[in-house]
């Protein structure tokens, strides 16, 4: 469990906005929020829960106004928390927040650490882990699939699963136990045949959910694409075109840019970062040089490569040499359409790529192919799975499950012992289960909470 004190936090982002949250939770909420705030009509007595009360927040010390507010008390287990919340909505701006705040903590509370309201939640058992988790994708989505996929898991999609999963292997577990409890009847009890063949169904039905991860976590964490070729042939002008803003400053001399230019785009609901990197190319320039090693790194860590080469002439070794160097997913794009096309694709034959796209970033002719087919390759086919993953700690249970039911399939086939099959079903369940909270390394909870914002 954790220490029963009173935390608090300012809830909203911070800078200037119409309103701004500030939350206390824990067993003395109510009494700091009664001893700061008093109602307009100069009524007394004790607050109705999930009831909004319009008023001030006073200094006690000096019974200085602070502000107008509306404050709101839900008591316990009713809250976001499982405690007993205060929530105060005062006039948006940073310094007020802080000042409220600091007055709340002068009170006697605790400034709340980084997702220790959804810790709290956690450990009060309003939320497992996985729907936790699921809060902060919620939080972070940057597209409405995003958005979609987390209150999937924040409703239980994940959770419903495990439990469901977790039942069906008590079930064997309870066969294989009392095979052990009864050793002269193991044959009857056991029953081999029929068990390896449901431990193969869980097997198969993990390894289906297993393959909606790189799906989902493009949809979560966003695919990042890394424009990359030799200097000169349009690689600024796409990333324009693409973004439909002047983001890059575009010029016909060769090495205009030098560092990493980064921009967002939204593909359908899949959020995608672009990587505008320096034209790749042997050099004498010290600081050309720098850029180029740069555009090496970015292209190792891309999920695709968008090679544009300049299809208004011919393939040129520098460019051979990049199509045989990127070992990622990639793409070309043979840009300059707009002009008479001297760059054969026969030419491009040899080595393997995900689609050749013909382009005119300066006209914007074959853009939204372009568009369609970066989408397509980045995602592969459409994932229709009723259950999906999104969260890489999840995947690595899921991982470790399905390799224990593949040691107690191997047991079973092998007419090893029913200790050894009880083993491998007991260490399924187990990592099943840290999917949705039963960890006892409490430094795996705070890394999991430590990425959650101040207030939530």
């Amino acid at each position: 469990m954790y220490k029963e004190d009173t935390i608090a936090a300012v809830a909203t982002p911070p800078g200037e906005g119409g309103i701004a949250v500030v939350r206390i939770s824990g067993p003395d909420a109510e009494e700091i929020g009664g001893t700061i705030f008093s109602r307009n009509n100069g009524t007394k007595g004790r607050l109705k829960s999930h009831t909004l009360y319009h008023g001030r927040v006073r200094d006690p010390r000096s019974d200085a106004v602070l502000d107008e507010v509306l404050l709101t008390v839900m008591r316990k287990p009713r809250s976001y928390t499982g405690e007993t919340v205060v929530e105060v909505h005062c006039h948006g701006g940073a310094f007020l927040a802080r000042e409220i705040l600091r007055l709340i903590l002068s009170q006697g509370a605790r400034h709340a650490e980084p997702g220790e309201f959804t810790k709290r939640a956690f450990l009060n058992g309003r939320l497992d882990l996985a729907q936790a988790e699921a809060v902060l994708d919620l939080i972070q989505a940057r597209t409405q699939k995003g958005v979609s996929l987390a209150v999937t898991q924040v409703e239980g999609g994940i959770s419903g699963w495990v439990g469901a999963m977790r039942s069906s292997l008590l079930d064997c577990m309870v066969q294989v136990e009392a095979a052990i409890d009864f050793p002269e009847d193991e044959i009857e009890l056991l029953q081999r045949d029929q068990l390896a063949q449901r431990i193969s169904e869980f097997r198969e039905e993990i390894n289906a959910i297993l393959d909606t991860y790189e799906w989902c976590r493009l949809h979560r964490e966003g695919a990042r694409v890394c424009i990359c070729g030799r200097p000169n042939v349009g690689k600024s002008s796409l990333l324009n075109t693409l973004i439909g803003e002047e983001r890059v400053i575009v010029t016909p001399t060769p090495g205009t840019t030098r560092d990493v230019v980064e921009e967002s785009l939204n593909l359908g609901g899949l959020p995608v970062v672009l990587w505008d990197t320096a034209g790749m190319r042997e050099t004498d320039n010290q600081v050309e040089r720098i850029g180029v090693e740069l555009s090496k790194r970015y292209i190792d860590k891309a999920d695709l490569v968008m090679l544009v080469l300049d299809g208004s002439n011919e393939l040129t070794a520098e460019d051979e040499s990049l199509l045989r160097k990127i070992d990622n997913k990639m793409m070309v794009v043979l840009n300059k359409d707009d002009l008479p096309t001297k760059l054969d694709r026969k030419a491009l034959k040899p080595f393997h790529t995900a689609g050749i796209y013909s382009v005119s970033a300066k006209l914007g002719s074959g853009i939204e192919e372009l568009k369609n087919g970066l989408r397509e390759t980045l995602l592969g086919v459409n994932v229709e799975a009723s259950i999906v993953i999104t969260n890489l700690r999840h995947k690595s249970a899921l991982i470790r499950c399905e390799r224990a039911l593949n040691n107690a399939q191997v047991s079973l086939s092998e007419k090893q012992s029913a200790e050894f099959v009880a083993v491998d079903l007991n260490d399924a369940k187990e990592a099943l289960e840290e999917i949705t909270g039963k960890i006892h390394n409490e430094e795996v909870l705070e890394h999991i909470f430590s990425q959650f914002c101040i207030g939530k």
